[in-house]
């Protein structure tokens, strides 16, 4: 490998280093390193390495403040699948969000997915300590419909009436953790697969 091509690599891993902050160090290191030996194998693919060659294969991979943002991305997504908690989930879908279309389209969904089963499960855990307030509430005017979990504070609309009775109590606490499940499996399901496409989209396991 030329001088000039390897000048060439090292910065860009050096601008690479420092968007990978917060990471902790032996995962920087890796990054590092498994990177430069992909920039050297693809730059090499025809024989020796060019700093021509190399600017190619720079261009390929996208700004090292790119790949960064993505390397810390997937560094917090890896995180959220071994742990699988709500919070941890969300703060990575947030993370997401912050990189990718896709990432704000699935924190949105799971967003709703869990304020809905929240809600569910609080209206049912309440319901006995707010038996003329918390409920599945029903009103009409002259054109719509309308339908309100509430938790008991406050009074409902007036003319409104409760749906369930005491029946929210396990149906709200059930459907309550049957969605907070369900969101929990479909943020984990977009999560994998957005990290093996970006695997794929790297030709690598890693990258």
């Amino acid at each position: 490998m030329t001088s000039d091509a390897q000048q060439k690599i090292e910065s860009y891993l050096v601008r690479l280093r420092t968007g990978l902050r917060g990471l902790q160090p032996e995962e920087i290191r890796e990054i590092i390193e498994e990177l430069r030996s992909h920039i050297t194998e693809k730059a090499a693919a025809g024989g020796e390495a060019t700093a021509a060659q190399v600017d190619e294969a720079l261009a390929a991979l996208g700004t090292p403040e790119d790949m960064a943002r993505e390397y810390v991305t997937d560094a917090v997504l890896v995180r959220a699948e071994v742990t699988r908690t709500p919070t941890r989930i969300l703060a990575s879908l947030f993370r997401w969000a912050s990189v990718s279309l896709a990432g704000i389209l699935v924190l949105l969904v799971s967003l709703i997915g869990y304020s809905t089963g929240i809600s569910f499960f609080l209206v049912g855990l309440l319901r006995p300590f707010h038996p003329d307030k918390a409920g599945l509430w029903i009103w009409r005017n002259a054109e719509d419909v309308f339908y309100s979990v509430r938790l008991g504070f406050g009074d409902p609309p007036p003319g409104a009436h409760e749906l369930l009775g005491w029946t929210i109590v396990p149906i709200g606490i059930s459907v309550g953790i049957g969605l907070v499940m369900l969101t929990t499996h479909f943020a984990l399901w977009c999560v994998q697969r957005y990290r093996r496409s970006r695997a794929l989209r790297h030709g690598s396991g890693s990258l």
